[in-house]
């Protein structure tokens, strides 16, 4: 792992990747995309980690693409990258995904943090997607999951012009699940996601598997997948502990079975 990627585990059930070009605001380069996907596709086959968080540093989360590399780069060349699959390996990831955002998230900074599950965002940060401004537009989600999570008008708004909007502003239209002060934005992405950590796993990948899933299927087929996979629920030695647990008055113990 390079230096571009930091990793930890910093509670039980939690991992934590932390983006580190500074000297490029956490530009999303081939590199740093590629060990992203790597990370993503390790972590969710852990057994041991239940939630993830994904952090900037205390000043940016990140800039979006590196322009110094794509300047100059034909069709082609963009095609052959097929960095869709690397995003990809992010959307496929089965454990909730928390994003930490301090400061910018713009262009493939926000659509990273968009492929997160849950936003904790700094009182200074600012989400944008200014790629009309040099001349494309948003390829990694930010005019279709940006629409999902805010709506026509305001990601319309947010596109065409490339203007950023503040932490307050993402809040209030759906682009982010809480703000905090900024000094305490790691820490609260990471107590939420050892909370969640410390819930049945099993519940929560199916959760999140049906949330997304059901996303773009009429509503009796998004109903039928989550009536199925709460049945199922009941299959797994964690339903029991859980509502055994409630009954006798103790806290449970969640294995994952």
């Amino acid at each position: 792992m390079s230096d571009e990627l930091l990793t930890d585990r910093p509670c039980p059930g939690v991992a934590r990747l932390r983006l580190n070009r500074p000297e490029a605001r956490n530009a999303l380069n081939p590199s740093l995309r590629q060990q992203l996907a790597e990370q993503f596709t390790a972590l969710g086959n852990d057994a041991e980690v239940r939630c993830i968080v994904l952090a900037g540093s205390e000043r940016i989360f990140a800039a979006g693409a590196d322009l110094r590399d794509l300047a100059e780069r034909s069709a082609v060349d963009m095609m052959l990258r097929n960095t869709h699959r690397l995003w990809q390996a992010i959307a496929d990831c089965p454990v909730p995904v928390i994003a930490a955002v301090n400061g910018l998230a713009l262009g493939g900074g926000c659509e990273l943090a968009m492929h997160a599950d849950i936003i904790v965002a700094g009182e200074g940060a600012a989400f944008g997607q200014p790629e009309v401004r040099v001349g494309v537009m948003p390829g990694a989600g930010g005019t279709q999951r940006l629409t999902r999570a805010v709506g026509k008008f305001q990601a319309m708004k947010m596109v065409l012009t490339g203007q950023p909007v503040s932490a307050r502003e993402a809040l209030s239209m759906g682009l982010a699940s809480e703000v905090v002060a900024d000094d305490q934005v790691q820490e609260r992405a990471l107590a939420l996601a050892a909370e969640i950590a410390a819930l049945p796993p099993l519940a929560v990948r199916q959760i999140k598997e049906v949330v997304l899933a059901g996303q773009d299927a009429s509503l009796d087929s998004a109903l039928a997948l989550e009536r199925k996979a709460f049945q199922l629920l009941f299959a797994s030695d964690d339903q029991k502990e859980g509502m055994r647990a409630f009954l006798d008055k103790r806290p449970a113990t969640y294995h994952g079975r």
